[in-house]
């Protein structure tokens, strides 16, 4: 079967996989950072209840 990492040198797979990896954060940790997905709360008749 024909591969293209056949024709690659092993220097340039490694860039490929190195292109491959995502740096920095990803959405859901975002979404965690900024508080989107925190519990909210609410006062009802004195008593802080989550909403």
């Amino acid at each position: 079967m024909y591969k293209l990492c056949d024709h690659l040198s092993n220097d340039e797979i490694k860039k490929l996989k190195a292109k491959k990896k995502r740096k920095g954060l990803s959405h859901r940790d975002w979404l965690d950072i900024m508080g989107v997905k925190r519990d909210t709360y609410k006062r009802v008749r004195g008593a802080i209840r989550r909403k």
